[in-house]
Formats: structure tokens, C-alpha cells, sequence
């Protein structure tokens, strides 16, 4: 921008005599016209005394304000005559001239002061002509016009003076022009960066922070550019890019929201794409395209991919049945939903047999490759039931057919199965032997698949070859086996036969007969707990320590006999290890003595890795101690509730895998755990949880086709775990332990949550009774639910056997995705009971305490300032509004909308109720 411009035309005489002048002051200048290069005429000031010495003529601006510059340029147009075209010139004469500038507050200069001399005077340059003219016509003199530019700085009072100094030459000033230089206001990088002005030196960069333009947001910091000396805009650093939901225009100097039915998800320099097919937006500036009535997207799904729906029915099942198996083949829907991931369940139902109407098949029907999320269009199912009739439904699903509210579609086929041999023998033990014979028992096949005709039993010596066995059968489940070997152990199989043929052999067992002179009382080896065997039975099955091996350290709880304590384990040859202490209390009798051994007795028998292991007994010294593994984590309820919502699903059913694991184990071994709780599983470091505490446990005798313990009357039963028939009758078989092992998963998925809350045990008896079961505990995969479910069948025989639990957390753990489904809030026949698994807001006078109930007490304040403060002001929360109060852990998030949910549900149950 210019501060001043110098013409000739200004008249330059000081006529105030020495007072501030706001005129040009000329000392041997004076103002005359001639020409330029073209012949044009001009005003201009003129100095030409070459002829006399000592030349010292000046011509001096007038007073010219600074207005915030630091570095002045001064444009020069000038013309000089060449001293050799000026006839007899005297050696003195000059081609250049001389630039001055003086600082001053204000315009205070007049003709005398300051003095015409360098100093005060700062001096710029000498200024030379590149070109000098000498021609002269009659016209008058042809200019040969020069430019120059200098600039001088810092700059730093209020205005200055110019002056031009000529000291011999013949010259002439045309025209200055007296300017600085700045950067312009400018939007570049998606920021303002305002009008800026050099800096005081030539080099000199002048750093301007710029400001997003509306609607922008900054990606890198700081945002900033340069002005360097001759006002251009250099060195960017850092920038601002549109918001989502805005796009650049205008060369990116806006940012425009995004019109109707477009969007924008994230920042950036994209432009708005348009939504999807099947997905619209409610208003300018979309991040994302909401789907339509009926569609749907996962959370997977990109955002510019279309909203798809649930796909149709699969088309044209074909069935082929073969004895117990049959092989189903469809073809794919006709509408896949617009998605590629479609895959296919399988409900199987079975039909008839006197039951009235068809029920779900149990979990001893196998299904290959597998039974949900099928990729293809073909599965193979077998242990089906002879002689029965079936229905088979095949779902079509997606990835967004669990967002529907509607049932998958699906086609089915009915179909009936034929004869067959029965399963495998699942069960067999002894049940006493001799020093020359065997009895054994077993049970009947899960599947007979038709009347057992009679059972075939194979046995060989455990050194001799398959072979050599001998076979003999038996029209009961029973069978003596004679003339054994003293003292050798056998290998024993049995299968079934029907009119079908046999089925296949079960797995191989070992037993030993009984040496010679050994005392018949130990024919029976397997203990019942409290007998007077139980001491013999520690000597047989626990390894008994020296105290001084052992080193309590200290008490960490309380049992039944005395303390619980932790401490170290040091045998002979041995590295010491950390160990459990269980001491019998001072003062015991001879039966608590008993009774204190007997778990010994019976966890010695044991060896797997999710039981816990006994270390060994001491019983020759004060106190009585039981010595087990030592487990980090103690009791797995407890260690449940210390860390709620910490583990993964997978984590979880890991846990509950090793549970199922466990119990197979002890089934397998023909004992019935009795009291089978969260509280008696312990937890290591590694999280692996182990089966404990077997002070109700029982070994079965199956001494009948149906056998089970059946319990004298009275007695500790843990009503919340017992199956009913073990509550009303005392019959405990692994089928009891089965239903307990249900509450267990309940407890696992729940972190530790009582069953059935604060009902009472009659409560609970009755519920049960009333075909009430437990609901889903939050966030729960509906798999998991089924298992439970499953596990407490009303009729023990169609509940799932542990080896069947195992096989199905086996199949979740390896197909993650059957666990992303979640058991939907409410249902009418758990409506009870789900009442209770989440605290009824009608308990509480206030939303604090409601918050507390719910562990969500953290977020009080935020619930206060967002004036989420009364229940019907919290019933109508979305997900939007726990997100804007301030939630933003997930599992908080979800925790306190299922809460508000089932105020609603619970809201409108009492709505109900009063209609």
C-alpha cells in the first residue's frame, strides 16, 4: 500500500518561514516541465549546477505517517544527464544522487532543521542511473527515464521524512512513490488468516496464526503461515478441514453442510455423498443416512453401503433319511436382503411319541458341519430317535436378520425315521468283585432306538491282545464275570442290541480283581460319605504328610470343622509350593473326624484338571489338615462380583468350559456333587476354574435300571441350586447336578448375582414348580440362555449330559459369532422373575438411589445437570441422551439402558395393571 507519492506540479516553496511544513522543500531543486521517453510532457524536479563547486542542493518530502509499517520502499523515477555530453564540464560533476530518511513522531521539520547533513539524516543509498541521456533537440531535452527501488528499516516513530540529495549533477526527479508491503487476507488450508504486514527486514518472516473457517475443525496444529518481505504468503503449517457433515466449496473457502439426502461421515476433504439406496436423512448436515422402515445395517457395514433387509425363505428342502440320520439339502432364497453373508439354522423339533405336539430336540442330536450359521446349503444330521417323526425348519438369516423384529424365515420338511441300533453305553463301574470275579452295572443307552433284546460285554486282560477277549451276554444291565485272575486288571466294554443289531461299543474301563488273602470288607471300593470306611479310604486314596512338611502362614476364611489357611508345602525332594490348608477345629469327635476326612477320601480319587487337586493329609499329628492346591483367586462368585463386566464373553464361557469339564470328569467317575455353586468353584491365576468342596458329594451305585441316591429325609439342601425332583423326593443323580450346573452359568453371566434374588427358598420352590425359570442376565447371548434353559428341564432325562455341555461351549468358543445374539429383555413366561433381575424402580424414592441400585452411581451429577431427574423423565431416555449426558463406557452405556428399558416395561405393567 503507498504512505505518499511525490509528483512534480507541488509547488515547493517553505512559505510558513520556517514553521512545520506539510509542502515538499526544495534547497537548488527547482520545478520545470520537460519530457519523457515518448515524447509525453511532465512536471519534474530539476537540479543541474554542474558548473559551480560544491554542490549541495535537497529536496525533502513532506512529513509521511508510518501507519504500522517496519519497512519502508521508495520507487524512484528519475533521468541524469551524462557529464560528457555537457560541453566544458568541470571535472566535479555527478551522475548520482543521494537518499536520506529522518523519524519523527510528528510533522515537526522546517527549513532549517533538522540540518541538511547525514547526520541527523540517515542515508539509504546512492542511487545511480542505469541509463543517462544526452541528446538535445528543439524541442527541449529527450529524458532517458530510470527506476529504482530501495528500502530501508526498521521503522519504528509515527512518520518520516524523505530527502534527496544532489551534489554535482544534472538530474531530474520525476516521480516517487513511497509504499510497504503486507500479506493480504487470505483462506487457504481451511483457515482465515487476517491482513498481515512484512517485517522490519528484507528477509524477515512474519508468522500469522489462522483460524478455521465455520463449520471446519483443525487437523494439525498449529495452523499457521508466513509473510515474508515482499508480502507473499509462505511456510504453511498445519490445517483445518470441513466438520462431518460439511464439505468444501468454493475452493475450499466454506464449508457447506451437506444438503438432503446427502452425507458426510467423518472430517475431511471429501465430498457429501449421496445416501444409500434404502436410507434417507432427517436434515442438512448429515454424518450418516438413516435406513428406512424395514432395513437395516450392522455395525460392520460401511456407512455409503445400502440398508438391506432380512432375507426369504430358503427354497426346495430335500430330505434323505437313512435309519437315525438324514442328510437335508435347499436351495438358496430367492431375495438374499441385498447381502452376500447369508447363512442358515437348523430348528429341529420332534414330533409326536405321545407328548402331544412337537417339542425341541435335546442336545444329543448332532448336526454336521454343524447346526447354526451354516454356510452352505446342506447339513447332515444324526442320533436321532428310531421309529419318530420330525420337523425340520431351515432359517435364512443375514447379518442384520437379529435387528428384525420378526421371526427368520424359513421352510421346513417333515419326516420320519426307521429303525436302528441303539447308542453307545454311556455309564459302567463295578460294583464288587472278588479275588476271582468281577459284577459290573451299566446304563441303558441314551438312545435305545427300540427295546433292548439283551447286552453283549467284551473283556480282556489289560496285557493281553483285543484279540484274545471273551464275550459273553446278559439280558439285564448287569453281569458277574467269573473266573478271573487273581489280582490282574481287566479291560471291559458293553453295547447294546436290538432288533436293529448292536450298537457300538462303549468306551474301555479298567478294573482289577481282588488279590489274595486281601480283606473282602474292601469289595466295595467306592466311599460313602460319613461311613466308617472313610478313614480306611484316606489311607487308600490320600497320601498322608508330615506336618513338619507343611508351614501355615496365614488364616484366609472359615468351614465347616475349623479355619481355612494358606501356607507352604515343602515334601522331600521336592520344590516348595503355595499351598490351601484345611485344619479340623480342637475339641472335634470321632465322627467330625470322619466327616472331615471323608472329602479327602474323596477328592484323592480324583485327577483332572478342573477338580481341584489334594496334595495329601495329615492325620498322625494336632491338627487334622487337608492339603490341597493352592487357587489365587479364591471362590468364583466372590471373585465375580469383585470384577463386574471385566471379562469378554469368551472369557466367560471359557470359565463355564472348564466347569462342564470338570463335572463330565466327576459324572464319568459315577459321583453326584450335590452342592454344585459358584461359591464351591475356585479360580485360579490363569482364570481356570476348578470343582471344589465335595462334602455333599455322593458316589451313585447303580444297583438298578434307574439309579440314584436318594438322600435320607432332611438334611442342608441348597434350595437355589437343587433341581426339584432332588428338593421333593432327595433323588441326586449327575441329572441334579445338570440343573445346578444351569444356576452356575446364571451366576457366571450375571457376575455373581444371587439366584433368584431376595425370593424366598418356599418362593423359589414354587416358581419352579410353576415352570419359572431364571431369566437372561444381562447382555447374555442367547445361546448361553438355551444351554440354561436346557439344563433345567422339568423331566431330568431330557436335560443335556455334562459330555453334551462340553461338546456345545466347545462349538461357541470355536464360532464366536453364536454369542454376538443377546436374549431379548423381557418374555411373558420369565415376566416374574425378570421383574426382579434388574431392581424395580418403584422401590426407590429417588433417580441417586435407583443409580446406586443399579452400581451406576458415578454418574449422579451427570444425570442431575442434564435434569434427568424424575422416573418418567428417565423412562423416555435414548441411547443418544446417555451418550450426550456424558456415558461413554460401553458396557455402562448398555447396563443403564436395559435399566431404563425394563422401567419402562415396568412402567407400563403397572399402567396395566391399574387399566
Amino acid at each position: 500500500p503507498p504512505l505518499a507519492v511525490m509528483k512534480g506540479g507541488q509547488k515547493g516553496h517553505d512559505r510558513t518561514k520556517g514553521g512545520p511544513s506539510s509542502k515538499h522543500i526544495l534547497f537548488g531543486w527547482e520545478e520545470v516541465s520537460g519530457y519523457d521517453e515518448h515524447m509525453n510532457t511532465i512536471r519534474t524536479y530539476q537540479v543541474c549546477n554542474v558548473f559551480d563547486s560544491n554542490q549541495n542542493n535537497w529536496v525533502r518530502t513532506k512529513y509521511i505517517r508510518r501507519r504500522g509499517a517496519q519497512r519502508i520502499h521508495v520507487e524512484m523515477k528519475f533521468s541524469v544527464r551524462d557529464c560528457s555530453s555537457i560541453p566544458n564540464v568541470p571535472g566535479s560533476c555527478k551522475e548520482t544522487f543521494n537518499l536520506y530518511y529522518y523519524e519523527s513522531d510528528s510533522d515537526t521539520a522546517t527549513r532549517t532543521s533538522p540540518a541538511w547533513m547525514e547526520n541527523p539524516w540517515i542515508k539509504v543509498d546512492t542511487i545511480a542511473a542505469d541509463e543517462s541521456f544526452s541528446q538535445v533537440d528543439l524541442g527541449g531535452r529527450v529524458m532517458k527515464i530510470n527506476t529504482e527501488v530501495r528500502s530501508f528499516g526498521p521503522v519504528s516513530k509515527n512518520g518520516f521524512y524523505l530527502a534527496f540529495q544532489d551534489y554535482g549533477g544534472c538530474m531530474s526527479l520525476i516521480a516517487v512513490r513511497v509504499f510497504y508491503r503486507k500479506c493480504p487476507r487470505i483462506i487457504t488450508n481451511g483457515a482465515l488468516f487476517q491482513e498481515t504486514l512484512s517485517g522490519a527486514e528484507s528477509t524477515s518472516l512474519v508468522a500469522a496464526r489462522g483460524v478455521c473457517i465455520p463449520n471446519a475443525e483443525e487437523v494439525d496444529v498449529p495452523i499457521k503461515l508466513y509473510c515474508n518481505g515482499d508480502g507473499e504468503w509462505m511456510v504453511p503449517i498445519g490445517r483445518c478441514m470441513c466438520k462431518a457433515g460439511n464439505e468444501a466449496v468454493e475452493n475450499g473457502t466454506v464449508c457447506r453442510a451437506c444438503p438432503s439426502g446427502f452425507f458426510k461421515p467423518t472430517q475431511g476433504d471429501e465430498s457429501c455423498m449421496q445416501c444409500p439406496i434404502n436410507s434417507r436423512t432427517t436434515s442438512e448436515g448429515a454424518i450418516n443416512c438413516i435406513c428406512r422402515n424395514g432395513y437395516y445395517r450392522t455395525d460392520s457395514d460401511p456407512l455409503q453401503m445400502p440398508c438391506t433387509t432380512v432375507p426369504s425363505a430358503p427354497q426346495t428342502v430335500i430330505s434323505s433319511v437313512n435309519e437315525t440320520s438324514v442328510m437335508l439339502e435347499w436351495m438358496p432364497p430367492r431375495d438374499s436382503g441385498g447381502r452376500e453373508d447369508v447363512v442358515y439354522n437348523i430348528i429341529c423339533k420332534s414330533c409326536g411319541g405321545g407328548r402331544g405336539g412337537c417339542t425341541r430336540c435335546g442336545d444329543n442330536v448332532q448336526f454336521l458341519p454343524r447346526q447354526l450359521g451354516l454356510t452352505k446349503s446342506r447339513v447332515y444330521i444324526s442320533d436321532l430317535l428310531a421309529h419318530t417323526q420330525y420337523t425340520f425348519e431351515v432359517q435364512a438369516v443375514n447379518g442384520v436378520s437379529d435387528q428384525s423384529p420378526y421371526s427368520p424365515q424359513y421352510a421346513s420338511v417333515n419326516i420320519t425315521t426307521n429303525q436302528a441300533a441303539p447308542s453307545t453305553v454311556s455309564i459302567m463301574h463295578q460294583v464288587s468283585r472278588t479275588v476271582d470275579s468281577i459284577t459290573l452295572s451299566w446304563s441303558q443307552p441314551d438312545q435305545p432306538n427300540g427295546v433292548i433284546l439283551d447286552y453283549e460285554l467284551q473283556y480282556y486282560e489289560k496285557d493281553q491282545s483285543e484279540y484274545n477277549s471273551t464275550t459273553i451276554r446278559s439280558q439285564t444291565n448287569t453281569a458277574v464275570i467269573r473266573g478271573l485272575k487273581s489280582g490282574s486288571i481287566y479291560v471291559f466294554q458293553v453295547r447294546a442290541r436290538t432288533v436293529a443289531g448292536f450298537g457300538r461299543y462303549s468306551g474301555k474301563l479298567y478294573f482289577q480283581t481282588m488279590t489274595e488273602g486281601e480283606n473282602s470288607a474292601n469289595e466295595k471300593l467306592p466311599l460313602i460319605i460319613g461311613s466308617a470306611a472313610a478313614v480306611r479310604s484316606v489311607m487308600e486314596f490320600a497320601k498322608e504328610i508330615d506336618i513338619s512338611c507343611v508351614k501355615i502362614e496365614q488364616v484366609i476364611g472359615a468351614g465347616e470343622f475349623g479355619e481355612v489357611c494358606s501356607g507352604n508345602l515343602k515334601l522331600p525332594g521336592k520344590r516348595e509350593m503355595f499351598v490351601a490348608i484345611k485344619t479340623l477345629k480342637s475339641g472335634y469327635t470321632e465322627k467330625q473326624r470322619r466327616d472331615f476326612l471323608s472329602e479327602a477320601s474323596i477328592m484323592g480319587q480324583f485327577d483332572h484338571p478342573n477338580v481341584i487337586h489334594l496334595e495329601g493329609v495329615v492325620t498322625k499329628s494336632s491338627p487334622v489338615m487337608i492339603i490341597t492346591e493352592f487357587m489365587e483367586n479364591g471362590s468364583l462368585d466372590t471373585f465375580l462380583r469383585q470384577n463386574d463386566g471385566q471379562f469378554t464373553v469368551i472369557q466367560l464361557v471359557g470359565m463355564l468350559r472348564g466347569i462342564a469339564s470338570g463335572m463330565k470328569y466327576l459324572a464319568d467317575m459315577n459321583y453326584v456333587h450335590r452342592d454344585l455353586a459358584a461359591r464351591n468353584i475356585l479360580v485360579n491365576s490363569n482364570l481356570v476354574c476348578k470343582v471344589s468342596d465335595f462334602g455333599l458329594s455322593r458316589f451313585l451305585e447303580d444297583d438298578t435300571s434307574d439309579p440314584t441316591y436318594t438322600s435320607a429325609l432332611g438334611g442342608k439342601i441348597p434350595i437355589r441350586w437343587t433341581a426339584p425332583e432332588a428338593i421333593q423326593y432327595r433323588k441326586f443323580t449327575s441329572a441334579s447336578d445338570v440343573w445346578s450346573y444351569g444356576i452356575v452359568m446364571w451366576e457366571v453371566m450375571s457376575y455373581g448375582e444371587r439366584p433368584y434374588w431376595d425370593m424366598t427358598n418356599q418362593d423359589v420352590i414354587n416358581a419352579i414348580e410353576q415352570d419359572y425359570r431364571l431369566p437372561p442376565p444381562m447382555d447374555c447371548p442367547n445361546a448361553l440362555h438355551q444351554l440354561m434353559l436346557d439344563c433345567w428341564q422339568k423331566d431330568r432325562n431330557n436335560r443335556p449330559k455334562f459330555s453334551q455341555i462340553v461338546n456345545n461351549l466347545d462349538k461357541m468358543i470355536r464360532n464366536p459369532n453364536t454369542l454376538k445374539a443377546m436374549t431379548p429383555l423381557s418374555s411373558g413366561v420369565h415376566l416374574p422373575l425378570l421383574d426382579r433381575s434388574i431392581p424395580d424402580f418403584s422401590t426407590f424414592s429417588t433417580v441417586d438411589e435407583w443409580l446406586d441400585a443399579i452400581k451406576m452411581g458415578q454418574y449422579k451429577e451427570n444425570f442431575a445437570n442434564s435434569d434427568f431427574s424424575t422416573f418418567d423423565v428417565v423412562s423416555q431416555m435414548t441411547m443418544d441422551d446417555i451418550l450426550r449426558i456424558g456415558v461413554t463406557l460401553a458396557g455402562h452405556q448398555k447396563k443403564i439402558l436395559n435399566s431404563v428399558q425394563m422401567m419402562r416395561a415396568q412402567m407400563n405393567q403397572i399402567q396395566s395393571v391399574e387399566v
